[in-house]
């Protein structure tokens, strides 16, 4: 009894493992982010493969720059636009890929002519059924007997299905929140310059002011006045 106990928890973490295996493999293929310069007057494209009656997610926000802003546009393989925003901070949008083929996602700043943008965003695509890992991973572990083994292998898939999901959309929040991070601190370091600029400037001129006022007093009582006698 020991023994077969032994087995089955053996075959149940290399199913796990195996599965975990198959999952980290296709999250690299699958879920991408990237964070990169744009630069003023000038507009740059990323395609993204996907496959018919998927779900392609994109996520993006400005995180450095002058304005905060850029024109954001989904291509379909055709060429034909499906999301089409002009001077957008940051936006979430989810694309049924309705036809098999690469999807171009481009960003423009070509309405500024001197700033610089730093734009980041995140490409998560999932196929027919939302199983990111498909079905090759378990072909393999499915012959074995029923009789070693308590659970049911299709239990155990929907729950580490479930799980890698919901572990998924706490990955992508993270990263938004890092990018929010990212975006304020930026704004708030441009805000301390101007700040820092501005209080210099004042400064000196009211040092300005206060010396020319002491030398304008200064000369008026140094004045001296010729008494005839």
């Amino acid at each position: 009894m020991g023994l077969l106990l032994v087995s089955e928890t053996r075959l149940l973490l290399l199913a796990v493992f195996g599965w975990c295996l198959g999952e980290v493999v296709a999250i690299g293929e699958e879920s991408n982010e990237f964070t990169f310069l744009l630069q003023p007057g000038k507009s740059d494209c990323f395609f993204q493969r996907a496959i018919e009656n998927g779900t392609m997610e994109v996520e993006y926000q400005v995180i450095g720059g002058a304005g905060m802003d850029v024109d954001f546009t989904i291509l379909n393989p055709e060429g034909i636009p499906m999301i089409a925003e002009t001077r957008r901070s940051d936006g979430v949008h989810v694309v049924e890929t309705t036809v098999d083929g690469d999807y171009q996602v481009c960003f423009d700043n070509s309405f500024s002519h001197f700033s610089e943008k730093m734009v980041f965003f995140e490409l998560y695509v999932e196929g027919e059924r939302g199983d990111v890992g498909g079905e090759e991973e378990w072909a393999g572990l499915e012959e074995v007997d029923e009789n070693m083994v308590q659970y049911k292998l299709e239990d155990i898939r929907e729950y580490m299905d479930s799980v890698h999901k919901r572990l998924e959309r706490s990955r992508q929040m993270q990263t938004v929140l890092r990018a929010f991070e990212a975006r304020d601190r930026n704004l708030l370091e441009d805000n301390l310059w101007r700040v820092s600029f501005w209080s210099c400037a004042s400064m000196l001129v009211m040092l300005c002011v206060a010396f020319t006022q002491v030398f304008t007093v200064r000369k008026l009582f140094d004045e001296k006045r010729r008494v005839c006698t």
